[in-house]
């Protein structure tokens, strides 16, 4: 897939999948669960406080006769109960409603009835950037702080399970740093030719890292051309592998805010995708967040 247009038209394909909105009294995220269904690519069970749940949907014309309610006020126990609903099978994907990340984060990863793997969580935005050939991967901009080699290794794995569940078969990764020579003094650069290691050795399998790329020739051939890369995946890369969260975070929203690029985002390392949209992401983007998390739930 290489635009939003193609990743809704696949969501209407593999779908509908079920989605449990964890803290549902959102006007916004209720305005994406209805835009969703209405595409026809999800259905949705709304856990939280159904007062508010049905004043917004009475201000927004949203009939709820669509939608199965549970009453939860409790933060917390709705967030809890939301991700209960999935790892029962009642649901297939969760999603993030008004609640704090850390707080459904903390319900994923309960021990009785979370969906923890023992891997790490990890975001990957992924973005429809105009003028640009193909869908950019972007990971971690918003999970892992400083992310050691090991836990880079898992990042990327988890960005893998998000490229085939849009048909990328075998995606070249790029580790960013800000030079493209290992440096000891920039361990960005280090931990690029450990993961480069790792995926020759097959420890990282099911596609291609290269590195240390600087952005540039990571994405235009051309500067790979003039900055003399020798690796024949210079310019070519679909997910870019940033070195810390800030450096994530960054380009995340100077793609969004100043190149004009589509954007989803979604939470993976779990057993179930979960969707977190940001109150400043708009309607395209809280919906091709749920196509995402759909075409996700339809590997499982």
């Amino acid at each position: 897939m290489k635009n939003f247009d193609e990743v809704i038209e696949a969501a209407k394909l593999r779908g509908p999948k079920t989605l449990a909105v964890a803290c549902a009294q959102d006007e916004d995220v209720l305005l994406a669960v209805e835009n969703a269904r209405k595409a026809g690519i999800a259905e949705a069970i709304l856990v939280g406080n159904k007062s508010e749940i049905e004043a917004i949907a009475s201000r927004q014309n949203i009939d709820l006769k669509h939608y199965l309610i549970e009453d939860i006020q409790d933060l917390a126990e709705a967030s809890l109960r939301a991700v209960e609903l999935v790892s029962s099978g009642k649901a297939h994907l969760v999603m993030k409603g008004l609640v704090d990340t850390a707080i459904i984060l903390k319900a994923v990863l309960n021990k009785e009835v979370g969906l923890r793997t023992g891997n790490a969580l990890s975001h990957v935005a992924v973005f429809d950037v105009p003028n640009f050939p193909r869908l950019l991967f972007v990971t971690d901009a918003a999970m892992n702080i400083a992310p050691d080699v090991e836990t880079k290794r898992m990042i990327i794995e988890n960005s893998l399970d998000v490229a085939r569940a849009l048909d990328i078969e075998l995606p070249n990764v790029g580790v960013i740093c800000a030079k493209e020579k290992v440096n000891d003094k920039m361990p960005a650069t280090v931990d690029a030719a450990e993961l480069v290691r790792m995926n020759q050795e097959g420890i990282i399998k099911g596609c291609k890292v290269g590195g240390p790329f600087a952005l540039d020739n990571a994405v235009s051939e051309e500067a790979a051309r003039i900055k003399g890369i020798k690796d024949p995946m210079g310019g070519k890369v679909d997910i870019l592998m940033c070195p810390t969260i800030e450096a994530g975070n960054v380009l995340y929203k100077a793609l969004t805010f100043l190149a004009g690029a589509r954007s989803a985002g979604i939470i993976v390392g779990a057993k179930a995708p979960v969707v977190l949209t940001s109150r400043a992401d708009d309607d395209d983007s809280k919906l091709n967040s749920i196509a995402l998390g759909v075409l996700m739930a339809a590997l499982k």
